[in-house]
């Protein structure tokens, strides 16, 4: 009877097919994203766009799939044509103050 794996070295295994659906490099995350790799570099020296890490020996730049629908939604959220609540055409009209004159 073979010996059963380890939990240990069970958990190490991780398939290389479910780290790319979670993350992904700055070329995936920029096509995810429908900009260009550039835009993502720029925003990142900037420290804006959406949030990102360094991983593994070479350090390579990586987005969470998480996080980039996250920021999406943000964004949404953020964008007055999304959101009633921000649409100035949805606000309620200001009263003007009547002036009155200096006696």
């Amino acid at each position: 009877m073979p010996a059963k794996p380890s939990l240990a070295s069970s958990s190490a295994l991780v398939p290389r097919a479910a780290v790319r659906a979670a993350f992904l490099n700055v070329k995936d995350a920029a096509e995810y994203l429908g900009l260009s790799p550039h835009t993502l570099y720029v925003w990142r020296h900037r420290r804006q766009g959406p949030p990102s890490f360094r991983m593994g020996p070479r350090g390579r730049v990586m987005y969470r799939r998480e996080a980039l629908d996250v920021w999406i939604c943000k964004q949404e959220q953020a964008d007055s044509r999304s959101n009633v609540a921000l649409n100035p055409l949805n606000a309620t009209p200001q009263q003007r103050l009547s002036r009155i004159p200096n006696a």
